[in-house]
């Protein structure tokens, strides 16, 4: 076997298969999305200088669209 054939290939990146909600408010609400099989409804709020969070039990990430957003955080 050829060093090439060796290689493994790169792993797939997470990016495009994680939920990412574009919200206009600086606080957000999740429960998973997934009705009695979610989880337990957790408030997250969006830090200005990142203007993303992401959920610790889904890794939905809620990034801000900061052109729509109100000015509550």
């Amino acid at each position: 076997m050829s060093k090439a054939a060796k290689k493994s290939a790169p792993a797939p990146s997470n990016a495009a298969s994680q939920d990412v909600a574009m919200v206009t408010t600086w606080k957000v609400a999740c429960d998973g999305g997934e009705g009695p099989l979610g989880h337990p409804r957790v408030w997250l709020s969006i830090p200005q200088d990142t203007g993303e969070i992401t959920c610790g039990y889904c890794d939905k990430i809620f990034r801000i669209d900061r052109a729509h957003a109100a000015d509550d955080h």
